[in-house]
């Protein structure tokens, strides 16, 4: 770990700046990433199951509806992270 800090302080402020920006990107992918396996999943449980292993009409539009309604969270949290990440600048 010393090393990696004794590089970080050879970076120009700049260069620190794109590295922070780098991990920010990074850290929100893996927020995006677990937020939709957490869809698939919960969506899933909620609403398949019955039929075998096919999706029913029911079953598909309960899906749909599900996916909605997580997308649009899903949008609300990327753009608050990319506010967020707006203002590290």
């Amino acid at each position: 770990m010393a090393d990696l800090g004794a590089q970080l302080n050879q970076l120009s402020p700049q260069q620190k700046q794109a590295v922070l920006m780098q991990a920010q990107q990074e850290a929100n992918q893996k927020v995006m990433e677990e937020m939709m396996n957490k869809m698939v999943a919960a969506c899933y449980d909620k609403c398949a199951g019955t039929s075998g292993d096919r999706l029913d009409s029911r079953e598909q539009s309960c899906m749909g509806y599900c996916q909605d309604r997580h997308l649009e969270t899903r949008a609300q949290v990327q753009e608050t992270l990319l506010k967020r990440q707006g203002d590290m600048h």
